[in-house]
């Protein structure tokens, strides 16, 4: 028997429809019949492709002696964070505040009259084990302090409150406009940092690290850091590692070790966009690495054949397990990605063996449980022979060859997966809905790679899924953030409008030579317009990550500033307005860009290692430079790394230059040739 989560259009929440747990949707009736019936609230977040949250379904979720005292003592709700992750931020921040940590599945139980978290944590086994209490004994406990303690509880939600409401405001503490200087050197040092190698725990791809760490390579700053070789690292680490899916493309989400060899398998739209646009900005800043321009191909390749809905939006992630099987019962981490050494000297000539295991972590043993993760051990250009190889190993994972799979369907859920008749392996699970804010990171990719290498089918790839959240995103005249089989639902958030107004930029600058520049720049301005209007905090600055009209479930509303596995909204948000400032001559935006960073200061003074797309934000309000020029010299333009610069596209000049360089309020002397031109350019990045 099917719970209420069968008729949801969340791939997540489906998943959890044949459990015995009488599961709710978050929704004001659910929340009406808590408050009605002095029920706490199990309140519990994950997402789709989350290997835990997938483990603590099959166990604890499915038990039916915790289903019992769940569905008798407590109101269960189930959130795919994707959906809502303003719901998510809050109570991931309770979790972080009570036991110094997070991640998912994130299990949180509130009060029901106003949604106060007391406890949280993550995942709970069945029967006791890990250093975990079994999921039943924590519910009784929780049920009995809930009925008995309530003096204690009052206190302890009157601290957590107070935190969260103290957090969403962000005190000042006397940063000033002439320390931005200081600050920007405090955050890229900060960035530099954390992406230099460490020799324990996993690793993650950290791009907005990454993303600052590069830019500050532009500046004299004083470090201890070589930041060009720690970005061009980074780069390699993510190219050549276990973390690349080196025979059919794609990034996994990171590596359960330091060195970025076995990852955890899911893949996540939101990282392949970030990294795209990372390898292709190394590479036009000068680190030309043959592996970095394969490894994007490639990840087109694979978003083209299996990431890609006929209608051109993008996506959301692939699952990290898969059966082997049609008759397994559960699913095998990796199984649809990793090797054993007998199947590789089956499919491979001798002489591709060899060069695999001179070339990859190949062995008989493998690295991971008996099996082998392909990581490269070498940077430069595959070999013919290693490019057979893999395509060999490709048509064994899918059933026919590279050249002949231009599309691959999703298996959306795992009844699919298990009974579809795959020609190669069984695929991973596909999570199809599509998500503005992670449609406009792998738009904003795929611009700076058209960028750099002039691939057409990358502009076209971006520019289609661009036109469908056009086309379909807004409803009532109001920006929509997800998309399922055609139907826009849940108003957007902060980081929908952040992000897809800079895939829009993004896609203007790269287009300033044909007609389709001028609309991306319009439609850019006018969400604009729509996000200022619902989420400007007018009283602190900044946006709050919910519209004014869809607060009403949320006991605080939040501006977030940190980045997590995707960029700040704020940060991003913030470098928007400047460089629409640059574009249109437009005073208003770069005011507010000003109002913007003056309301994260502090935090970024206090806490650099939480925001560096605030430092990028505030890299292009110090040093934004607009040059104007002609078509003909865009075109050169274009594929250069000017982190801090606009385009414009203009049909005069004065008479013998070829361009202006304006930095914010002033231009300089129009340059007479390229080579003054660029050192005007680079001169106008370092002033601040």
């Amino acid at each position: 028997m099917t719970n209420r989560l069968a008729q949801a259009q969340s791939l997540y929440l489906r998943k959890h429809a044949e459990n015995p747990i009488d599961w709710w949707s978050w929704c004001d009736e659910a929340l009406a019949t808590a408050k009605a019936q002095n029920k706490p609230i199990f309140l519990s977040i994950g997402y789709s492709s989350c290997h835990w949250c997938t483990v603590m379904e099959g166990e604890a979720f499915s038990d039916a002696a915790i289903a019992q005292y769940m569905n008798a003592n407590f109101l269960p709700i189930k959130v795919d964070r994707e959906e809502r992750p303003d719901l998510d931020s809050i109570y991931m921040q309770a979790l972080q505040m009570m036991s110094g940590q997070g991640g998912w599945p994130l299990n949180v139980f509130l009060t029901p009259d106003d949604l106060v978290p007391f406890y949280a944590g993550t995942y709970f086994p069945v029967e006791p084990r890990y250093g975990r209490p079994g999921f039943l004994q924590v519910l009784q406990a929780i049920r009995h302090y809930y009925d008995t303690e309530k003096e204690d509880l009052r206190d302890r939600k009157a601290v957590i409150l107070e935190s969260l409401l103290t957090s969403a405001v962000l005190q000042a503490d006397g940063v000033t406009e002439s320390q931005d200087r200081e600050l920007l050197h405090k955050g890229w040092e900060t960035s530099t940092g954390i992406i230099t190698p460490n020799q324990t725990g996993n690793s993650f791809p950290m791009i907005p690290y990454a993303e600052l760490a590069l830019r500050g390579t532009r500046f004299d700053f004083e470090s201890r850091y070589d930041g060009k070789q720690v970005c061009t690292q980074r780069g390699l680490d993510l190219a050549l590692g276990g973390i690349y899916d080196h025979v059919a493309g794609g990034f996994h989400r990171y590596t359960v070790d330091h060195t970025w060899t076995v990852p955890h398998f899911e893949k996540m739209l939101y990282d392949n966009g970030q990294i795209v646009e990372y390898l292709a900005n190394l590479w036009n800043a000068g680190v030309q690495e043959p592996a970095f321009e394969r490894a994007i191909a490639k990840t087109v390749e694979w978003l083209k054949r299996e990431m890609t809905a006929p209608t051109g939006y993008f996506y959301a992630a692939q699952d990290a397990d898969s059966f082997t099987t049609p008759t397994e019962a559960e699913p095998e981490e990796g199984a649809f990605y990793v090797w054993s050494y007998s199947e590789l000297q089956q499919l491979l000539t001798p002489e591709e063996l060899t060069e695999l295991q001179q070339q990859f972590t190949v062995t008989p043993n493998g690295n991971f449980e008996g099996k082998n993760v392909l990581q490269r051990r070498n940077s430069g250009q595959l070999s013919a022979t290693l490019e057979s190889a893999l395509a060999k190993l490709f048509a064994i994972r899918y059933g026919a060859t590279p050249e002949s799979v231009e599309t691959f369907p999703p298996a959306r859920n795992n009844q699919e997966a298990k009974t579809e008749n795959w020609k190669g392996r069984i695929p991973a699970v596909t999570d199809t809905k599509m998500i503005v804010a992670w449609n406009s990171l792998m738009i904003s990719g795929l611009a700076r790679a058209y960028g750099v290498f002039q691939q057409p089918e990358y502009l076209e790839l971006a520019a289609t899924a661009a036109n469908f959240i056009l086309d379909h995103q807004f409803v009532d005249g109001r920006f929509h953030r997800l998309n399922y089989e055609g139907k826009a639902t849940v108003l957007a958030q902060s980081e929908d409008y952040a992000f897809f107004i800079k895939a829009l930029l993004d896609l203007h600058q790269v287009s300033l030579t044909d007609n389709s520049s001028s609309l991306w720049l319009e439609r850019a301005i006018a969400i604009l317009e729509e996000f200022h209007e619902y989420l400007w905090s007018v009283e602190l600055g900044g946006y709050y990550n919910t519209s004014s009209d869809a607060s009403q479930d949320l006991i605080v509303r939040e501006r977030s500033y940190a980045d997590n596995a995707t960029p700040s909204a704020n940060g991003v948000a913030i470098a928007n307005l400047v460089r629409i400032a640059l574009l249109t001559d437009n005073l208003d935006y770069l005011d507010l860009a000003e109002q913007g960073l003056k309301a994260f200061r502090s935090v970024m003074s206090r806490a650099p290692q939480a925001c560096p797309s605030l430092f990028i934000a505030l890299d292009w309000y110090r040093n934004c430079t607009l040059i104007r020029t002609t078509t003909e010299q865009i075109h050169s333009l274009i594929p250069r790394y000017l982190p801090s610069t606009a385009l414009v596209a203009v049909a005069k000049l004065p008479q013998g230059s070829v361009g202006l360089v304006c930095q914010a309020l002033k231009c300089l002397p129009a340059a007479e040739n390229l080579d003054k031109l660029l050192q005007q350019v680079q001169q106008s990045q370092v002033r601040g």
